[in-house]
């Protein structure tokens, strides 16, 4: 990349012993132990990489999972195809930009899309409130039926079930996409290499801010919508221009761009740098942030990818994802190192550093 991270001098003792303590600790398998359930399993942080890393990939034996991706390879009559499930309990139903209707496939559309697969057909199982008006039920349709024509990809089957009044915040929708892998990519979580260039698509955190608006949490005068949208045209220009050059692809949902970094700096056993002044974010955004105490990097988004793509290809690629609709904002916010590993660090506006951990807890339940 033409910018640079400017140089620092080398981390002082202290430094060194407490990076050191951070990676010991993060290097210990991780183990399921919590009394009960709590909404922070489900807000992507460290009770999630908990639960996942603790009880399910260990408890099925797949090695597929332990890739921990967004979706999963399987090779069926020598076709390499990719599969993927995601459930969506979005409260309110609708919210500026979206609903979950088109959440539900869009979500489901970028699973595929960041293991280099285009989305060919879904499934959505509907579970409903008594009492859901049917005009409701009516509009979530229409708006399934939208997204997936925007995205190219088929309806193929579904299941529907009703639960008593109170018991479902009126619909909660599960689906199943699968799609082809496309020949073009090299994708995996452990793929991130030293010089890499971090690309992140688009001005973060304004899914997140936009539920937290439709619920009135706060009081702020301003408009923001949801990104929610399909991520594989971002995904196909990204694999044109870079090629085997590109060697991972996330979306940024639940957790935020931070959880996203930390999984990956883990599963690659490397360390991130992100230069904080890089990281686009939208005035409103920052500022609901500000109110509420909360880093704009964890905020949830529905319609942002995360890339890594060697030094030597991510001047191109950076171009490529910036004439791609919805990316015109695109922005290189950091780079892979050797060291420290497994952590993500973050250089500051004022020129220090600090480490940006897992998200702890569920500050923005509910979102996706």
């Amino acid at each position: 990349m033409s910018e640079s991270a400017p140089t620092r001098p080398p981390p002082t003792d202290r430094e060194q012993r407490v990076l050191q303590i951070i990676e010991t600790a993060r290097a210990k398998r991780a183990r399921f132990r919590d009394d009960q359930i709590t909404l922070a399993h489900g807000a992507g942080g460290k009770a999630t990489q908990t639960l996942i890393e603790g009880l399910l990939v260990p408890a099925f034996g797949s090695e597929t999972l332990q890739a921990l991706g967004d979706a999963g390879g399987v090779t069926i009559g020598g076709a390499r195809l990719a599969m993927t499930a995601d459930s969506f309990v979005v409260s309110p139903l609708r919210f500026p930009g979206g609903s979950i209707g088109e959440l539900a496939v869009n979500g489901t559309v970028n699973d595929l899309a960041m293991a280099g697969a285009k989305a060919t057909a879904l499934t959505v199982a509907m579970i409903l409130e008594e009492g859901l008006p049917s005009d409701v039920l009516r509009a979530e349709v229409e708006a399934i039926a939208r997204a997936a024509q925007a995205a190219e990809v088929e309806i193929v089957g579904g299941d529907t079930k009703v639960v008593p009044r109170g018991l479902a915040d009126g619909m909660y929708l599960s689906t199943t996409g699968v799609g082809a892998v496309d020949p073009r990519a090299r994708l995996s979580t452990a793929g991130l290499r030293s010089g890499d260039q971090i690309l992140v698509s688009g001005p973060i955190g304004e899914h997140g801010t936009a539920i937290m608006l439709a619920r009135d949490q706060f009081d702020l005068d301003a408009e923001v919508e949801s990104d929610t949208c399909s991520l594989w045209p971002a995904a196909d220009a990204l694999l044109g221009c870079a090629g085997e050059a590109l060697h991972c692809l996330r979306d940024a949902t639940r957790g935020g761009v931070a959880s996203v970094l930390n999984e990956l700096a883990r599963a690659s056993g490397v360390g991130l740098v992100v230069r904080e002044a890089d990281v686009p974010i939208a005035p409103v955004v920052a500022a609901a942030a500000e109110l509420l105490g909360i880093d704009p990097m964890y905020i949830a988004n529905e319609g942002r990818l995360v890339a890594f793509v060697a030094r030597e290809a991510a001047d191109g690629a950076l171009a490529a994802l910036r004439r791609v609709a919805g990316c015109e904002e695109a922005a290189a916010i950091g780079e892979v190192r050797p060291e420290p590993p497994g952590m993500v660090m973050v250089q500051t506006a004022f020129g220090g550093r600090r480490v940006m951990d897992q998200l702890v807890g569920d500050p923005l339940p509910r979102i996706c």
